[in-house]
């Protein structure tokens, strides 16, 4: 028979036990959705010597904590807390059931993540890590148990039961006076039960990033003890020695993150996901029409904010990610009260997450002349803040300050021989056809497909448009052929009731209004 806890949260299955004790998938009876519960009988844990301070009185405290901890957080990468009390001798704390498979399994059954999905994994963690910190919060044992990939791709930081105030006042919860945390992502000072800060989950987090992409943690050994005691001694392996495409600049961030003492490592999780950035995925600009059969986490990278697709036609293959090199991490001097160049340029991506387009051309504005007089043009921190003020530009529909922008990627791209470049000219054309330069349009489509490696996913979409723009000046017989040609490859491809080969015969359609009756294709 099942328990409800509460008077309405109805216990199904048992999906986790620990120290804090049990959580349990549940349903709440009253607003009929999935929940999950978690459970503490404090009086299960005996007092030890009669002292007032017992093992279970300190992890009722933990437990109370972790209840106003997380009901004081609201992030979209964090885990929403929903209610809380007690339920004759135990507490319960109720929280959003997140669907998906946790980072640990995805690790087990993929085996070391390519780079694109490891980055995007520590990227969208570090946002999640920015608001627990911003909220004086140390999480104090991040690890790929918890974190949980969404169907989506989206990652939830799961679990704050031991999470500290960075208040050094504040009273340490610890039991027994031991460290408390998970040894394989310890950070030193954690190891030794000093002192920990926000530098400790930074340092939790190149040990994550380390095992996605060597498939192990950075310090193994067959104890609890000897992974804390190479946690303490042992330099970490540069990964480029495990695996020779991790980039550069990747390889020398998880060195810095993995620093022995706090002072070494990066200041925040802000500075960390600005160094990131240019190794994150771009958007595709297409739509996404089906959610892959493993979760992936680049997905919210390359569709955002797109619609749950509903089934149907297959995902296309994703793009190929080029990841320049990041250069090493340089301090600047600022003026006063200035936000440093790193925490700008991470507020500006949580902006282009949250979809605040006006707020994102509006820093994008003031960040840009700064970024270039600090680090030129040619610098990668720069490169992406202009691709993002272009792609959010696209996305507002002003073309007029698109175009500029567009060409200067596009030139840069160009002379380094990225073949990003071909992007940048493609919505380039796209800007002069909604400018009406029409001719200009034609011209620049033409270049790009000429361009295009055999079997580009945008070629077809390239070929409409050229035809539709020869019919727009005047060349209505080529844009017929041209038309013609796709429409009979594409139903071959797709089949004849398919959008694409529907909208290609209503083209033709209303070209043959047009065509001269001497044509040898008129009927």
């Amino acid at each position: 028979m099942s328990r409800t806890v509460g008077g309405r949260y109805v216990l199904e299955e048992k999906i986790g036990h620990g120290g804090m004790g049990q959580v349990w998938a549940a349903r709440d009876q009253q607003l009929g959705r999935q929940v999950a519960v978690k459970l503490l009988r404090a009086d299960a844990v005996p007092d030890q010597a009669g002292r007032g301070d017992s093992q279970g009185e300190l992890l009722r405290q933990r437990f109370l904590r972790e209840c106003r901890i997380g009901a004081s957080l609201d992030h979209p990468g964090l885990v929403t807390v929903y209610d809380a009390g007690a339920d004759g001798d135990e507490l319960y704390l109720v929280m959003q059931r997140v669907p998906g498979m946790s980072l640990a399994d995805l690790i087990a059954e993929e085996g070391p993540l390519d780079v694109v999905r490891a980055v995007a994994v520590a990227g969208q963690l570090c946002a999640a890590l920015s608001a627990v910190h911003g909220a004086g919060v140390v999480h104090r044992d991040l690890k790929p148990s918890n974190v949980m990939v969404r169907p989506d791709g989206r990652v939830i930081l799961l679990d704050l039961g031991i999470a500290a105030a960075i208040d050094p006042t504040a009273t340490r919860l610890t039991l027994t006076g031991s460290p408390i945390g998970s040894p394989a992502y310890m950070a030193p000072e954690q190891a030794m039960a000093a002192d920990t800060d926000r530098r400790s989950d930074l340092y939790a987090l190149g040990c994550m990033l380390h095992e996605m992409l060597a498939g192990g943690p950075p310090f193994p050994a067959p104890t609890a003890l000897g992974v804390l005691r190479r946690q303490l001694d042992d330099p970490p392996q540069p990964l480029r020695g495990l695996r020779l495409e991790v980039p550069p600049a990747l390889e020398k961030l998880v060195l810095w993150l993995l620093a022995k003492q706090p002072d070494h490592r990066p200041v925040d999780a802000a500075e960390v996901h600005a160094l990131l950035m240019p190794l994150l995925p771009a958007p595709t600009g297409r739509p996404r029409t089906r959610l892959p059969a493993v979760p992936d986490p680049a997905d919210p990278y390359r569709y955002p904010h797109h619609p749950e697709p509903a089934g149907g036609a297959e995902l296309p293959p994703p793009e190929p990610v080029f990841m320049p090199a990041v250069p090493p991490p340089v301090r600047f001097e600022q003026p006063p009260g200035q936000e440093t160049l790193a925490v700008a340029c991470a507020r500006l991506s949580d902006l282009v997450a949250a979809g605040r387009h006006g707020e994102v051309l509006e820093l994008s504005a003031r960040l840009l002349p700064r970024a270039v007089a600090e680090q030129g043009e040619a610098a990668p921190l720069v490169k992406t803040v202009r691709a993002i003020r272009a792609r959010t530009l696209l996305a507002e529909r002003q073309w007029a300050e698109a175009l500029p922008e567009l060409r200067v990627l596009a030139a840069a791209a160009a002379a380094e021989r990225d073949p990003a470049a071909l992007d940048h000219r493609r919505h380039a054309a796209r800007c002069l056809e909604q400018l009406g330069l029409t001719r200009e349009a034609l011209a620049e489509y033409q270049a790009v497909l000429a361009s295009l490696p055999l079997g580009s996913a945008h070629a077809p979409e390239l070929r409409e448009r050229i035809g539709l723009l020869l019919a727009a000046t005047g060349h209505v017989e080529a844009a017929w052929q041209s038309l013609l040609e796709l429409l009979l490859e594409t139903e071959r491809r797709q089949g004849p009731h398919h959008p694409d080969v529907r909208r290609l015969r209503a083209h033709l359609e209303q070209l043959g209004s047009h065509r001269t009756t001497t044509n040898p294709y008129a009927t």
